[in-house]
């Protein structure tokens, strides 16, 4: 049997390598109404039926926050220990994507709601000694994006806008993850959680939790490398294989000469394989401001005890 508290390492035809891993998981918050109307939030319901006007970006509308959707993040961060923000704002995330109607999502980036905790996981749940403490860098509340539908038609692709404005909480590990193992302990532990608290039902083969994975590779003890990041991953499973899958790749790139560039893939479940999607957007990039349809959001003592 492998020793669980043995580093993880993968041999290249040069020598050992050490895998860095970060994960960002999207949670949808379970909520009856959406994170800024009042629109339904039921999974399979018919395309577009659950679409209010604020939802569709229709001009003039409003965002008003749900309260729910706020205690929901709250107490998720108290279920990992995590320091509450009692101010936070939202800021504008600017972008053009097809199912996103307003041009920009509505997130939090300088000021989120809740700051820094930590997850313990066991990578064998037979052994006490192999657990580790994953550090949680903030989890911020964001809205959804619809969904694009190819599927549906030979030459076009179809518009779903029911999941546009859904509550998202965004759970920003630190690059604490040394392996597949890891990264896999860590998403249950933190599914449970979730589960347990009642702030997300955790179906990932639904779309409502999925994770962003950040790799990168180092030599042991060297700094950080250039980090990947494989967008939506649904399944644990599969997150452990775009771990491995990109991990290998990036090896096998730096011991032919070449270099790793920052920037997203997507992972092919089919092929076990990962491919370039864009390149990796930086903060600037999106020319994030303070949303100026809401007010910060201002916390007392008494909501955070409830």
């Amino acid at each position: 049997m492998a020793d669980a508290t043995a580093p993880y390492r993968i041999k290249g035809e040069t020598g050992e390598w050490e895998v860095v891993i970060g994960l960002e998981v999207h949670a949808q918050v379970v909520s009856k109404a959406k994170l800024f109307s009042g629109a339904a939030t039921a999974f399979g319901a018919e395309p577009n039926t659950q679409v209010s006007l604020v939802d569709a970006a229709m001009p003039g509308m409003l965002p008003v926050p749900n309260r729910e959707c706020i205690r929901q993040a709250v107490r998720t961060g108290l279920a990992i220990d995590a320091k509450i923000n009692k101010w936070s704002r939202f800021d504008r995330k600017n972008y053009f994507y097809a199912d996103l109607p307003q041009g920009y999502q509505i997130s939090q980036l300088y000021h989120p709601l809740v700051g820094e905790g930590s997850i313990t996981v066991l990578t064998d749940e037979r052994d006490e000694a192999s657990a580790r403490t994953i550090g949680v860098e903030r989890i911020h509340v964001e809205q959804d994006a619809g969904k694009l539908m190819h599927d549906q038609h030979p030459s076009m692709s179809y518009v779903d806008l029911n999941r546009s404005g859904v509550a998202l909480m965004e759970i920003v590990s630190k690059p604490d993850l040394r392996s597949p193992a890891e990264a896999g302990a860590y998403l249950r532990k933190l599914r449970a959680i979730l589960r347990y608290v009642g702030s997300c039902d955790g179906n990932m083969e639904e779309g409502s939790m999925r994770a962003d994975v950040n790799v990168s590779v180092r030599r042991p003890g060297e700094p950080f490398g250039t980090r990947t990041e494989t967008k939506n991953v649904n399944s644990v499973r599969f997150v452990q294989q775009v771990i491995e899958h990109e991990a290998r790749r990036q090896i096998e790139i730096l011991e032919e000469g070449g270099a790793i560039v920052q920037e997203t893939r997507l992972y092919d479940p089919d092929k076990g394989e990962t491919r370039s999607l864009r390149s990796k957007e930086d903060a600037h990039d999106y020319r994030y401001f303070p949303d100026p349809d809401l007010l910060p959001l201002e916390l007392e003592d008494s909501f955070i005890e409830d």
